[in-house]
């Protein structure tokens, strides 16, 4: 794969510590919902340094792009991705990487989405991928968040279900919850399975991604719900937020 230079065009805060980088790649090829690509970083000395991040925006002829990248603690690149980056800068990239992990738009089978945290990127070109291919696949999204704050994309999500767009999210708080929420703060357990994912019986496909200790208990659970565990796909973080 070729390296190619990607001018930032826009930058927007999604919380506290995550920020969405609005980019224009040069010689873009393209890329499917659900894939992700490599940027590089080099210092003054030479020294550089590679990090992976998933695509957020749906396909597009433009060769434009966003990424949404959460800041790491004592990270390489993060850190100057999220707060230092500014409109005209220009970064390293090389992809689009990734065949399993995608969403086609060809794909008309009701589809279940569950995101950990930063896991929500690639999910989230999945559900605008489908808006803008005018594709009429049912989507649910599980989202498992520490608190209210940490929701990446909140106003674009919570208008899902006033656009008859039939695309149904549920929110997890495992730390803090909203004023009056119904459930307490807690991971996602079977009992939510149960009450927000597809029934087993639907001829459905999953798409799991997160830290990998998320990924490997949440895909448990489908499992043991009746999900064919052959039409689950994962991505997982380790602890450093790099993909595995």
């Amino acid at each position: 794969m070729t390296w190619r230079i990607a001018t930032v065009l826009g930058l927007r805060d999604e919380t506290a510590t995550a920020r969405t980088l609005a980019l224009a790649v040069r010689d873009w090829p393209g890329h499917v919902a659900g894939q992700h690509l490599d940027v590089r970083l080099t210092a003054a000395d030479g020294y550089s340094a590679v990090r992976s991040y998933s695509i957020a925006s749906a396909p597009s002829s433009d060769g434009r792009i966003e990424l949404t990248i959460e800041r790491l603690p004592n990270g390489e690149v993060s850190p100057y991705l999220t707060q230092q980056v500014m409109i005209g800068d220009q970064l390293e990239v090389r992809g689009p990487i990734g065949r399993w992990f995608v969403w086609l738009p060809e794909q008309l089978m009701p589809i279940q989405l569950v995101a950990g945290g930063s896991g929500i990127v690639p999910l989230m070109a999945m559900i605008r991928s489908r808006a803008s291919a005018g594709n009429a696949a049912p989507f649910r999204l599980l989202y498992s968040v520490r608190e209210p704050a940490a929701i990446f994309y909140r106003d674009e999500l919570g208008a899902l279900p006033t656009q008859g767009d039939s695309v149904v999210v549920t929110y997890a708080y495992t730390r803090v919850t909203p004023k009056d929420w119904a459930r307490p703060a807690g991971r996602i357990d079977a009992e939510l399975i149960a009450r927000a994912t597809w029934p087993s019986n639907t001829r459905s496909s999953s798409y799991v991604c997160g830290p990998t200790s998320f990924v490997e208990h949440t895909t448990g659970l489908l499992v043991a719900a009746g999900f064919d565990r052959r039409a689950i796909k994962t991505e997982r973080f380790g602890a450093t937020g790099e993909r595995k």
